[in-house]
C-alpha cells in the first residue's frame, strides 16, 4: 500500500500548489533549463544515452477544469536540423496518449522500464513520425481531449494522462518537447496543471558557460529517510550537485560513457514535502557536444520519485541556519 499513500500524497500536493505551477504546462519546464527530451531508436547504441529507448510522461489537470485542451509535440519527426543524426535518416518514434482507468495508477506505468502492461489505460490517440520535413522545428498538436477522459480519482483531485514516445525502429535521436495547451495553435496554459515523469533522458547544452545549468526537481514525500540517484551516460561531463532548502550544496558521482552511477543521499527533515533540486554542470575545460543522460530517483522502498517540471512548493532555495553564541 506504500505506492497508493505515495500517488495520493504527491498529487494532494500537486493541487494545493496550483499558484507555483502556472507555468508547468512546458516540458522540460522554464525552470529546468533543458534544451530538449531525447529518445533514440531501438536499434541505436545505449552508449548514446539512452537506456530503454522509450520516455513516459504524465499530465495532471486540476478536477475543476472542464474544457477541451490539447497536447502538442515540437518537432516530433526525426530528421533535420534538431535531431540526432547516426549515418542516415532511419527512426520511426510512436506517440502514443492514454486515459482512462489505469493508465497512470497501473504498476507498470510509473516504472522507469518500458516493460510489461506500461501502455496501460484507454489508447486516446497515437501517431508515427518519421523524417518529416513539414514537422522539423514545428509544433504538432494531438486533440482536443476531454478532461473526463483521464484517470480521475476524487482523493487525487486530478485527471491524469500519460504520453510514451517510443523509438520503434531505426537508430537516430529524437529530440523534442512536450506543451499541455487550451488552445490547438498556441501553448496556453491551464492554471494548476503539472507534469512528471519517474526517469528522465534529456540533452544537455552544447554550450559550457555557466548560465547553461540544467535542473531536474525530484519531490520528496513523507516518510522519506533517504533516497538512491540512478544517473546513466554522463559521459564525465562536467559535475552534478543537489542543493535543498537544507543544503548549500552536496555533489553527486557521474557516470562514465554506457554506465550507471548510483549513490545514496540522506534527507533531512526541512526537505520533507518539498523538492530537491538536481543541478548538472557541464565542464568548463573541454566542450561535450550531444551529451544525453538519464536520471531516476527511489526512496528507501524502492519507490520511483517524480520529477515535476515545475517543482512542487516552488524551486528550493537553500536557507542557512544562524545560531545565536551567548556571549562569553
Amino acid at each position: 500500500m506504500r505506492v497508493n499513500r505515495l500517488r495520493l500524497s504527491l498529487l494532494a500536493l500537486v493541487v494545493m500548489a496550483a499558484p507555483v505551477v502556472l507555468r508547468a504546462q512546458e516540458v522540460p519546464g522554464p525552470d529546468e533549463n533543458i534544451p530538449f527530451l531525447i529518445t533514440f531508436g531501438r536499434d541505436g547504441s545505449t552508449s548514446w544515452g539512452d537506456d530503454d529507448f522509450s520516455q513516459t510522461f504524465f499530465f495532471a489537470l486540476p478536477k475543476d477544469y472542464k474544457d477541451p485542451f490539447y497536447i502538442r509535440v515540437y518537432d516530433p519527426d526525426v530528421g533535420g536540423k534538431t535531431d540526432e543524426l547516426n549515418n542516415f535518416w532511419d527512426t520511426r518514434m510512436v506517440y502514443s496518449i492514454y486515459g482512462g482507468k489505469g493508465c497512470y495508477t497501473d504498476p507498470d506505468a510509473n516504472g522507469i522500464d518500458p516493460k510489461g502492461n506500461y501502455k496501460s489505460g484507454t489508447l486516446l490517440a497515437t501517431r508515427t513520425f518519421g523524417m518529416d520535413n513539414r514537422y522539423d522545428e514545428q509544433w504538432f498538436t494531438f486533440g482536443p481531449f476531454n478532461p473526463a477522459d483521464g484517470e480521475y480519482y476524487p482523493k487525487f483531485l486530478s485527471n491524469i494522462f500519460k504520453i510514451i514516445c517510443d523509438g520503434v525502429s531505426g537508430d537516430d535521436g529524437n529530440l523534442y518537447k512536450y506543451a499541455l495547451s487550451r488552445r490547438p495553435d498556441a501553448n496556453v496554459p491551464i492554471d494548476g496543471a503539472n507534469a512528471f515523469t519517474y526517469e528522465y533522458t534529456f540533452r544537455l547544452w552544447n554550450n559550457n558557460d555557466t548560465s547553461f545549468v540544467s535542473h531536474i526537481y525530484p519531490f520528496i514525500d513523507s516518510g522519506c529517510i533517504w533516497v538512491q540517484q540512478r544517473n546513466f551516460d554522463w559521459d564525465n561531463d562536467g559535475h552534478a550537485m543537489v542543493v535543498s532548502v537544507e543544503r548549500k550544496g552536496q555533489m553527486i558521482p557521474i557516470s562514465g560513457e554506457n554506465e550507471w552511477a548510483t549513490s545514496k543521499i540522506q534527507i533531512y527533515e526541512g526537505e520533507i514535502g518539498k523538492s530537491l533540486d538536481f543541478r548538472f554542470y557541464k565542464r568548463r575545460d573541454e566542450l561535450v557536444k550531444n551529451n544525453n543522460v538519464v536520471v531516476s530517483v527511489q526512496n528507501q522502498y524502492g519507490e520511483n520519485l517524480p520529477f515535476f517540471s515545475a517543482p512542487i512548493g516552488g524551486v528550493p532555495v537553500y536557507k542557512p541556519r544562524i545560531k545565536v553564541v551567548p556571549k562569553k
